[in-house]
């Protein structure tokens, strides 16, 4: 087995240096295993999250850049939004770029004296004052310093815009122009620590077993290029779940108010492919391309017939976000929307969902226009929605500085808790399934869907018996293998290819990383879910907090009406689970 190395900064004594963590790899596999052990080994206690004691890890797994689609990069932070555990995962050119300069993971501490960007070239460290990028957007802070870079051909930059700088709590890092670390504020973090952008960069390299590697590489190679799941990331991306969501009643509408969106054709990925499709990109080491970049074209001189092109990434996740939960079935005003909050880098996801609640709350009298300024808020007005966003970068007004902060937050302030949907303060993402999808959010351990997929156990249990039981045990299962795969850092879009008896272990021994088995590769999962879980409980966190927005107990989902007594069951069960799992870490 090869040697892993850790790349750890102090951005406050301004020193660097290179560890040998090959221990904590055989133990903890890589990506989410070994970024959560980096992470809780020097972040206990009541850390504020924006201090300067907090930590930020990265890391990547064994298998990346060796395999097909084995492309993310894992981030574990404190997060500024729940005030407990946080992880979000970004593809882009991140993890090729640590793996060739050298290390495969990264621990930032600290905070620089001064605004500055880190530039990283081998195990070369540089804190670089960058006065001329503060407040500057995401995407024009990227492109300046692309064209600084330019000389380098394999690259990655992580960036954040204005928001990150405002400390908001929904603030994402953005990677390489169309990716994202973008759930939980990890751009609050870096603005916390007076970091505008990473790049990184090198020229290292690792030699490849070539006996059993050859023949693994060329199966899975085959299977993700001739997969017919995989080709529809190609062709629509995920933005084709759009149509078929609405028809079964499952996509969330004008703030989770019903399942059905009248206005779906005109923002389905086959629309979106039709009128607005540019480009399909990859992260590095995907053979597929699944980013769909789009553009817009507005006029700015009439009469000489003058315009101007914006270009933004789209998926399920925006499009459902600032189109149909906000009623906008105008993909032209939807896709300016996206690319003001890419400029300012917000999560998309918190940032639609925070305005689907205010519009709800102004509809019902629980803000007016003076909190507004005027502005009067209902679902459908995308042009409205622009102002209000460059407001809110404005920091206007109280109003407008809230909004950045959250759904939770606002509604714990206005009022409006009832329909604020966010589970653990991090807003739902874009599926109105069923009870299984809302259990999802609640107890995985950020709070996602990609953490268990409790929106897949809602569509293929439909109209079953299946007892809560059953579903919440296959809810755990998925839960603990996907922490497997995204210890290896596998992408989410590719795990049906990789979830096949033994494959995982035969990857990695073909590889020099052996001594392992499906049975092995689950317990360590487990150790890594409990350690997650205790972080969280050491923070605060309490499952008695969990329950169901009040509004959902009244729509319809895919599988009916849902209750809150069934969804209180199912957080016991997973509480039962959560027990045991810390005995692996108690003894």
């Amino acid at each position: 087995m090869r040697n892993f190395y850790l790349l750890d900064i102090n951005l406050s004594t301004q020193e660097s240096k290179v560890v040998d963590i090959t221990e904590i790899f055989k133990d903890y596999i890589g990506g989410a295993g070994v970024a959560t052990k980096l992470f809780v080994d020097t972040c206990k206690g009541d850390i504020d999250p924006l201090s300067e004691d907090s930590s930020i890890v990265f890391a990547i797994g064994p298998a990346n850049n060796h395999y097909p689609v084995i492309t993310k990069t894992i981030a574990v932070f404190k997060s500024p939004l729940t005030g407990d555990f946080g992880e979000s995962h970004a593809g882009g050119n991140v993890g090729l770029a640590m793996y060739q300069a050298g290390f495969h993971a990264l621990r930032i501490t600290g905070r620089a004296q001064n605004f500055s960007y880190i530039e990283i070239e081998n195990e070369h460290v540089k804190i670089i004052r960058a006065d001329s990028l503060k407040n500057l957007s995401a995407t024009a802070a990227e492109r300046i310093l692309s064209d600084k870079y330019s000389h380098i051909n394999i690259k990655s930059i992580m960036k954040i815009g204005p928001a990150g700088e405002r400390l908001s709590p929904i603030a994402c890092v953005g990677v390489d122009s169309s990716r994202h670390f973008g759930r939980l504020g990890l751009g609050a973090i870096f603005g916390s620590k007076n970091v505008k952008a990473v790049v990184i960069y090198g020229e290292k390299y690792w030699d490849t077993p070539r006996t059993k590697y050859n023949a693994f590489y060329k199966d899975l190679y085959k299977k993700i290029t001739q997969s017919e799941l995989m080709r529809k990331y190609h062709n629509l991306g995920t933005a084709v779940n759009i149509i078929p969501l609405s028809k079964i009643n499952g996509l969330p509408v004008r703030n989770y108010s019903q399942g059905f969106f009248e206005g779906a054709d005109k923002i389905s990925g086959e629309a979106m492919a039709d009128k607005h499709l540019s480009q399909k990109i990859a992260c590095a080491g995907c053979q597929v391309g699944c980013i769909h970049i789009g553009e817009v074209r507005i006029m700015f001189d009439k009469e000489n017939h003058m315009y101007k092109t914006k270009k933004v990434s789209y998926d399920h996740e925006p499009i459902y976000s600032f189109g149909s939960n906000l009623s906008i079935d105008n993909s032209d005003n939807m896709l300016l929307l996206l690319h003001e909050v890419e400029r300012q880098g917000w999560d998309v996801i918190s940032m639609g969902v925070t305005l689907a609640w205010a519009t709800e709350a102004f509809q019902k009298g629980l803000i007016d226009q003076e909190h507004t300024m005027g502005e009067i808020l209902n679902f459908g007005d995308g042009e409205t929605y622009l102002r209000v966003l460059e407001k809110v970068a404005k920091n206007a007004n109280e109003f407008y500085t809230d909004l950045e902060k959250g759904s939770y937050y606002c509604a714990k302030k206005y009022g409006g808790e009832e329909f604020a949907i966010a589970f653990n303060k991090n807003e739902a993402a874009g599926y109105l399934t069923g009870i299984m999808t809302f259990l999802g959010y609640a107890v995985d351990t950020r709070h996602s869907h990609l953490g268990n997929a409790g929106y897949s156990i809602d569509e293929k249990l439909k109209n079953s018996e299946t007892s809560i039981e059953d579903r919440m045990k296959e809810l755990y299962d998925e839960g603990i293998w996907r922490i497997i795969y995204t210890s290896i850092a596998g992408c989410l879009f590719a795990r049906r290819v990789y979830h096949k008896d033994e494959i995982i272990p035969d990857i990695l021994n073909a590889i020099g990383f052996d001594g392992y088995n499906d049975k092995t590769l689950w317990n360590i999962a487990k150790k890594v879910h409990a350690m997650k879980w205790k972080f969280k409980l050491d923070n605060g966190f309490d499952f008695d907090d969990l329950k169901l927005p009040k509004k959902l107990l009244h729509i319809m989902t895919s599988n009916g009406l849902i209750t809150q007594e069934e969804f209180k069951k199912g957080v016991e069960i997973f509480r039962g689970f959560v027990k045991e799992d810390l005995k692996l870490i108690e003894e």
